[in-house]
């Protein structure tokens, strides 16, 4: 389906903004290959920070846990090394790649993705009209079930995942599409809705 690999990631933070002190309390990032889901990294991460009671309520990350998990400085390399040089994916994801970015550069390093595509915007694109586009309310619309609980990484990438996998789906059923070119959604995240079909039949009209 999809003609290069994309890496699917998802953070649990204690916070919103890495600017505002946030740091990373989980990650997980599942490499997607054709249509399938064929490699996963996750990982608990301690970057030495507090865990909120409000973050811990909301995703049953303790303190005890990160505490307990490898130190940052272990986690962030293997996951860069994991990302490589594919084109990465999330579901809101300049939320996750500002904290990639961050963490790294903490650590005197810098992501090699080839590009970024966010879930949420060519969900947006492709499927307008859906009364919310939060990855549970989404999936739900989707037909694709959550395993696992929400607000946990690996959980919400591998739902993300699959709603990526549900877009190149819809691609091949209303366009035609075999083989999709990974940099084709980026450019359709680009558009407005309402310019999205009329772009994809260009780009299929014969040379």
């Amino acid at each position: 389906m999809y003609q290069q690999p994309i890496v699917m990631l998802d953070f649990e933070t204690t916070g919103l903004s890495p600017a505002a002190g946030a740091r990373i309390t989980e990650v997980a990032a599942l490499r997607i290959e054709g249509g399938r889901i064929v490699d996963r990294f996750v990982s608990l991460v301690n970057c030495g920070v507090e865990v909120p009671a409000f973050i811990t309520s909301l995703t049953g990350i303790t303190q005890a846990m990160v505490d307990n998990a490898p130190c940052v400085s272990q986690v962030v390399p293997e996951l860069l090394r994991f990302i490589g040089k594919d084109m990465l994916s999330a579901h809101n994801a300049s939320f996750d790649e500002k904290f990639l970015i961050a963490e790294a550069r903490e650590l005197g390093l810098m992501p090699q993705h080839e590009a970024l595509v966010c879930s949420l915007k060519l969900s947006r694109r492709l499927f307008p009209g859906l009364p919310s586009y939060k990855l549970g309310s989404l999936s739900s619309a989707l037909g694709i079930r959550f395993n696992g609980s929400a607000h946990r990484a690996e959980a919400d990438a591998e739902v993300s995942a699959h709603v990526l996998i549900h877009i190149g789906e819809h691609l091949r059923r209303a366009y035609g599409m075999a083989d999709i070119d990974t940099r084709l959604l980026s450019r359709i995240s680009a558009l407005s809705a309402a310019k999205v079909p009329q772009f994809l039949e260009r780009e299929l009209r014969p040379q």
